[in-house]
């Protein structure tokens, strides 16, 4: 199967501009691709999960990926999606988490001579001159036009600044830009970057003559992503000090039946014939399931041992009861106070809940237990003592931590 079949059958693709265009290009390894990344946060989540997994699909069939950083963009923030405007953010920390995400992704993508590359578009947007880019790209965007894109249209509502009112603009740039620097012929975003990516394509068009070749592809990307990596802790990260390999194979392993083959399809690399055996798959089967899906998913992303190790502790968990397995969240001397700690940092520490009130709310929904019993008191804590001897604390049917004293 081509790739781009595979891609079809994988549930991947939603809309392209020339599909037949597109087919030739990336069916033999032609396409010089980009996907960009805005720096919103110092590390991937589950979120951008599927974006990697595409280029890695693409490149292993030949085809060059461009990662772009929107260390430029991340000035302005993306409005798809939004109610409200994003947080600004400091030049120090666009920065930081541009660091952060391009170490992340050395270990997804090859990069290297005649490989992917990475470039950031705090390169070229940074050094533009107001004045000139209104005259030179401004004239080539309708306004009219630009308030029927559906990014915008979420936002009218409760109020759209012009600093995002702008956005479109730049990340029409940057396909202009990696067209005529980098031969980049191709784009790829999820469904709500539609408009942004067709107004790429056009500004192209209109500045470098009607036969200038750029193609626009709109994936599942976002649409499918933004629901993927949320859940009542918070996202679910890349990096491991933010969600660790165990927590992160348990988000997985806990995805509902209706979803789990999709996003085998999605997201593994499974051969497809493998996968489609599965369809037939009910009841205990679909545990079965999630468990390849969860494996696989770690593995790609914290490797194999880390895969296993959270695979054991997890079965270890819930099939035998044993928590012997469970991974361990230390505990620093320091953070007792009279040889003690309340109930609630301990869930805060272990990432468990989002906040101390998010805490308090789910002791008082009776969905906290230590070592078996739940807790009904909200100043319950746990002595030093019983750290010292290790303690399992539940939240909810899903999220276990033992919580140990550090040596």
């Amino acid at each position: 199967m081509k790739i781009y079949d595979e891609l079809v059958a994988r549930g991947l693709i939603a809309q392209v501009t020339d599909e037949e265009e597109i087919k030739e290009l990336v069916n033999n390894g032609k396409a010089t691709f980009y996907i960009g990344f805005d720096p919103t946060a110092d590390s991937l989540h589950v979120g951008h999960f599927m974006a990697l997994c595409l280029m890695k699909r693409l490149q292993m069939a030949g085809n060059k990926p461009i990662v772009l950083i929107g260390g430029g963009t991340g000035y302005i923030g993306d409005p798809s999606g939004r109610t409200d405007m994003r947080s600004m953010m400091t030049p120090e920390t666009i920065q930081h988490n541009c660091d952060c995400f391009k170490k992340q992704m050395e270990k997804f993508i090859e990069f290297g001579e005649d490989k992917a590359i990475m470039v950031n578009n705090a390169d070229w947007l940074l050094g533009l001159n107001y004045i000139e880019l209104l005259r030179d790209v401004g004239a080539c965007f309708s306004v009219n036009r630009m308030l029927t894109a559906e990014c915008y249209k979420q936002r009218m509502e409760k109020g759209l600044s012009f600093l995002e009112f702008n956005y479109m603009i730049m990340q029409s740039y940057d396909f202009y830009h990696l067209f005529k620097n980098y031969n980049c012929n191709m784009q790829f975003g999820g469904d709500d970057q539609w408009s942004n990516m067709l107004y790429g394509t056009e500004l192209i068009r209109k500045k470098l003559g009607k036969d200038a070749y750029a193609m626009t592809i709109t994936l599942l990307l976002n649409s499918e992503g933004k629901k993927m990596g949320k859940t009542a802790n918070g996202a679910v990260w890349l990096d491991p000090n933010k969600t660790s390999p165990y927590d992160f194979y348990q988000y997985w392993r806990n995805v509902g039946d209706k979803d789990v083959l999709k996003c085998i399809r999605m997201l593994t690399f499974l051969p497809l014939e493998e996968i489609d055996k599965m369809d037939t798959w009910e009841g205990a089967q679909l545990n079965t399931a999630k468990e390849i899906l969860a494996f696989e998913l770690t593995k790609l992303i914290h490797g194999e041992e880390e895969a296993t190790k959270a695979q054991n502790a997890s079965r270890a968990l819930f099939v035998s009861g044993d928590s012997a397995l469970t991974p361990s969240v230390e505990v620093e001397e320091s953070a007792l106070t009279d040889d003690a700690i309340d109930i609630i940092s301990l869930l805060c520490l272990g990432k468990m809940v989002p906040s101390r009130s998010e805490g308090r709310r789910a002791i008082e929904q009776g969905g906290v237990s230590i070592d078996g019993e739940k807790v009904t008191d909200l100043k319950a804590s746990v002595t030093k003592a019983e750290l010292e001897a290790g303690v399992l604390i539940k939240r909810g049917k899903k999220s276990f931590n033992k919580f140990v004293l550090k040596a």
